[in-house]
């Protein structure tokens, strides 16, 4: 009889379109999916680790249907994984890579336990849709800037997704498992969590119905209404793919299937799955975009660093004056994500106009997210403050208020998520108040603020640090 096949769950909440456990399955004999709690899971912020819980909770309810279990242990994956094959008496251990120097190193140390032990360890494609190391310049070289590297990648094949198993063979008797509501994984979000989970659309059944319906009605018009953050012209799927509760290459495949019924907005949307897939390729390439300045020489840069000063508070709190900055920061804080457009306003205003350190936004956004992402969140921030790779040039400076005139012209979106001054609120904008910490003490009825920083007092001293750079 075939040995045990331990398949190890990580951001790949979802049964279809899953090498590791399709191949589980081929294997022959039991199949037992495991989750670990470790570092890289007590590392997170409040909010992604907070949705990390409820989809590996629905996962759990997935396999349940599958006649499985997903087996819980904690501590580290190094010591956890070796141990559990031992125990169980598995012949193999299957996973779906991560791509993050951390969970790297991480793998590579479970690979080698398990092979001194000889299980088989064996890991799988999934994540993306072209491994970092395959896409390559005419030199040999990793790309650095994103239009070849789209370019490079667009007319590649990407292999079909996978049908869900129609079933995954038990063991004759199950490991114990943890439990998951002990591990507490929501308790930083305190009383934000029963504001956000409305808006969360959890698990890969929900996934493909967001796919399906962008496809069906919202793609043909995705190249004009993605930048409009008062209609739903997104596809939201940006929460599913972070943990792997539908694969790029089911996104991938829709898109090309709408391009070749001729609809417009198409090739843009396979464009913005490609970007993802460039931050996942610089962050495999030069690991330090996640920590420090992908271009170098900006380490001489003068930027503020000090999370306490008022302007920085005024910024996280969605009270800077500037309302396209404040409605997408209350967004976050409601939702538990922000409107792509509203991302690169308060990006560019909080490095530019405030002149803060990108690392200040990017620590937020990690406790904020729900889509958090660690190779979109990085590569986001650095594009935005121009430190990054295919970077917008010093010289862009958005202005809030302009940018506010063209793409919500009639004020919808800000409307919808800032109360103060208007008689009667948007139910949504008054969910910020029940979202945010009550130590900050605001309230809809107070005033709305001043600019901390106004559009052309921050853009010239940005342009002046800028231009007397010493590098």
């Amino acid at each position: 009889m075939t040995s045990p096949t331990l398949v190890w769950i990580r951001r790949d909440l979802r049964l279809s379109d899953h090498a590791a456990l399709v191949a589980a399955v081929e294997r022959g004999g039991p199949v037992i999916p495991v989750f670990v709690r470790d570092g890289t899971v007590d590392a997170l912020g409040a909010a992604p680790k907070w949705r990390l819980g409820l989809g590996v909770g629905h996962f759990a309810e997935a396999l349940r249907d599958k006649s499985s279990r997903l087996i819980l242990r904690s501590g580290d994956a190094r010591e956890v994984i070796p141990a559990l094959a031992k125990e169980v008496g598995a012949g193999a251990v299957y996973w779906q890579r991560a791509y993050d120097p951390d969970s790297v190193e991480r793998d590579t140390d479970v690979k080698a336990a398990l092979k001194d032990l000889r299980i088989e360890a064996k890991s799988f494609a999934g994540h993306l849709m072209f491994e970092p190391w395959t896409v390559e310049t005419g030199q040999g070289t990793f790309y650095k800037v994103y239009t070849p590297f789209w370019k490079s990648v667009r007319d590649r094949s990407v292999e079909a997704p996978l049908l869900a198993p129609s079933s995954l063979p038990a063991p004759d008797v199950w490991p114990e498992s943890e439990v998951l509501e002990d591990w507490a994984l929501g308790a930083a979000m305190n009383r934000g969590a029963d504001v956000v989970r409305p808006f969360v659309q959890l698990g890969e059944g929900a996934a493909q119905s967001r796919l399906g319906a962008f496809m069906a009605s919202k793609v043909a018009e995705y190249d004009r209404t993605r930048d409009l953050p008062a209609v739903d012209g997104t596809s939201n799927l940006s929460e599913n793919l972070a943990l792997g509760e539908i694969s790029p290459a089911q996104c991938w495949h829709a898109g090309q299937r709408a391009m070749q019924d001729g609809k417009a907005g198409a090739e843009t949307f396979l464009k913005e799955l490609v970007w993802r897939e460039f931050a996942y390729h610089l962050m495999w390439h030069t690991p330090r975009i996640l920590t420090d300045n992908w271009r170098e020489e900006w380490a001489a840069f003068p930027w503020n660093e000090d999370e306490r000063r008022a302007e920085v508070k005024a910024w996280k709190q969605g009270r800077t004056g500037i309302r396209f900055v404040d409605a997408a920061m209350r967004e976050m804080y409601v939702t538990g994500r922000m409107h792509n457009r509203g991302r690169m306003i308060v990006a560019s205003y909080l490095t530019k106009h405030l002149m803060c350190h990108w690392k200040i936004g990017l620590r937020w956004f990690e406790d904020c997210l729900i889509d958090w992402d660690p190779a979109s969140n990085a590569m986001g921030w650095q594009w935005s403050a121009g430190s990054g790779p295919d970077a917008t040039p010093y010289f862009r400076v958005f202005n809030p208020v302009t940018q506010l005139d063209k793409f919500d012209k009639d004020r919808d979106y800000v409307s919808r998520w800032i109360a103060e001054g208007y008689g009667t609120p948007h139910a949504d904008a008054l969910s910020y108040f029940d979202a945010i910490p009550r130590s900050w003490t605001l309230s809809p009825d107070a005033a709305y603020p001043d600019p901390v920083v106004g559009p052309d007092e921050g853009r010239k001293r940005a342009l002046s640090a800028y231009e007397n750079r010493d590098f």
